[in-house]
């Protein structure tokens, strides 16, 4: 199951609006109803959950996988992470990451200004100090590297990312 939503700017700017103004609640609320409908399908093999996201999807892919039952979580550059900032709030994400037993993987980009260094660090140390079997990926890149219709697109970058992203899945699935 899955749904791609091209970009468009328009979009992104109501949608990035919407994410400052939605309570923290609100989005752990959505993901856990998703999840709760996803167990109960037909065509969703049990135990196999799993979440993906980019930017503030990348945070919420890892805030979805606080829930019991998610096996992996693919994050590429969440924004957010690191110092709180997701919706209406403050994220306590970090402070959170005991709960996991899914299985992480974290795609950064170096000179993502988004998440800085001082950003990585606190969520390579948040996720080394509660023992989250985790894998880090960092390449020279920038924030939205993997956006094809980007300028900050870096298609070598990219095919890596995804390579490792199936293999991380395809394993985590196992």
């Amino acid at each position: 199951i899955g749904t791609v939503i091209e970009p468009d700017p328009l979009g992104r700017l109501r949608g990035n609006d919407n994410a400052r103004r939605t309570e923290i609640a609100h989005f752990d609320a959505d993901a856990r109803a998703v999840l709760d409908w996803l167990t109960q399908a037909d065509n969703v093999a049990p135990g196999q959950l799993g979440t993906f996201g980019f930017c503030l999807g990348g945070h919420l892919a890892l805030r979805a996988a606080l829930n019991p039952g998610v096996k992996a979580a693919v994050c590429c550059y969440p924004t957010g992470l690191h110092n709180g900032k997701l919706g209406r709030g403050v994220a306590d994400t970090l402070d959170r990451f005991g709960e996991l037993t899914a299985k992480v993987l974290i795609i950064l980009g170096s000179q993502d200004p988004h998440v800085p260094p001082e950003g990585r660090e606190a969520i390579l140390k948040a996720l080394d100090a509660t023992g989250v079997d985790h894998k880090t990926l960092l390449y020279q890149a920038n924030h939205t590297f993997m956006r094809d219709d980007g300028y900050r697109y870096d298609p070598v970058a990219t095919d890596q990312a995804w390579g490792e992203s199936i293999s991380f899945l395809t394993e985590g699935f196992a």
